[in-house]
């Protein structure tokens, strides 16, 4: 049991009272999630493949720390810290996901991942987060100093990390960044038109993308027409749920994970559903939504533009890349390779989520102003 003196005033006594812990444990819940299904689903890909059994379980295990020590640090920082740790992500993330067309790793005709040390990371899911908070203080800037161009420094900084997912290409990562960033704009005051007009020209840019890029056509036309195409993953990942039912199966009981080369990460939905079945999904589910609403809710008692448009950027951010992974295991939508936080496998993923989630609970965390103001709100 942690336990902390109220007047204990170092970093990690301080961190402990003014955290919003609900928040706090429910990431933790999910990454304990992610420790059950590397468990359950990893061995079997391991051995499908001919590597060591638990090859990827040990490595899931191996970023825990990092990710949650990644929460902590994250968490603690203060406003400006935060502002200029997101200009430092994000202008690395750039540079790394633009090298990636020179030195990075092709995976199924995309080359967004690059090797560093011996870890495979995708810098893409760094930029993400960073750009939501960049964004924010752009925009909140504009507000409090209307000659400042936050708006058209915010549109070049998403136009530029778009036009690299567009080479790569990662049309999943492109939709989503432009949820986020249309999103923080209409919180922002955008006028209808523009939001109207933004969001046609991303209704154009998908059809461009369906005529000019074959994975997203065949992707698109296998999912509006069942009779064409190869729909094995999707099959098995339904029949994955039709298995589980309301209880599921069992741990380790699922038969999913041995034909689905993706069962770790993309469909790890499908062996969560098979093997504890539709509760402990819906369990899942709920979890993430409660973040989601929970810290919308907390964000939208500040005061400050910038805590507002920063918490409704990366809550729904985190809120969309698992709907994106739930909807595809599901057929709802046409499947993309995107990862649920905390519970897939993937270091990028985990510590970029960590990344997020530091930064949600560092943005709704109390705000102390002075010891005696401290010793109150504990």
């Amino acid at each position: 049991m942690i336990s902390f003196s109220r007047t204990d005033d170092s970093l990690i006594g301080s961190w402990w009272w003014t955290i919003d812990r609900v928040l706090l444990f429910s990431f933790l819940g999910l990454i304990f999630i992610g420790i059950l299904m590397a468990a359950a689903a990893t061995p079997m890909v391991a051995n499908r493949i001919g590597i060591e059994e638990f090859y990827f379980l040990k490595r899931h295990l191996m970023y825990i720390i990092p990710s949650v020590l990644t929460i902590f640090f994250v968490s603690t920082m203060e406003v400006e810290y935060l502002k200029k740790f997101s200009i430092a992500l994000f202008t690395i993330a750039m540079f790394l996901t633009f090298m990636t067309f020179f030195f990075g790793s092709e995976i199924k005709g995309a080359k967004r991942w690059i090797s560093i040390g011996g870890f495979s990371i995708q810098p893409s899911e760094f930029a993400k987060p960073a750009l939501a908070i960049i964004t924010a203080w752009l925009l909140s800037e504009q507000k409090n100093y209307p000659k400042f161009r936050g708006k058209l420094l915010s549109a070049i900084l998403y136009f530029s990390f778009v036009f690299l997912l567009v080479l790569q290409p990662d049309v999943g990562m492109i939709l989503l960044t432009t949820a986020v960033w249309l999103g923080q704009l209409f919180v922002n005051g955008f006028p209808i038109i523009y939001a109207i007009g933004l969001g046609l020209s991303g209704v154009g840019a998908l059809i461009l993308a369906y005529f000019f890029l074959p994975h997203v056509t065949a992707r698109i036309d296998k999912f509006l027409n069942p009779a064409i195409g190869d729909h094995y993953q999707i099959d098995r990942s339904l029949e994955a749920f039709a298995n589980g039912g309301l209880f599921g199966m069992g741990p380790g009981e699922g038969i999913v994970k041995k034909h689905l080369p993706d069962a770790h990460a993309d469909f790890v939905f499908a062996v969560l559903g098979e093997e504890f079945g539709f509760f402990i999904c819906a369990f899942v589910v709920i979890l993430i939504a409660f973040i989601v609403v929970y810290g919308m809710l907390k964000a939208l008692k500040e005061s400050d533009l910038f805590t507002i448009l920063s918490s409704v950027g990366l809550l729904s951010q985190f809120g969309l890349q698992a709907f994106v992974n739930i909807a595809s295991a599901l057929l709802l939508i046409p499947t993309k390779g995107m990862t649920l936080p905390f519970i897939s496998y993937g270091g990028s993923s985990m510590i970029a989520a960590s990344i997020t989630a530091g930064m949600i609970l560092a943005l709704v965390k109390k705000k102390i102003i002075n010891y005696e103001e401290y010793v109150q709100i504990t």
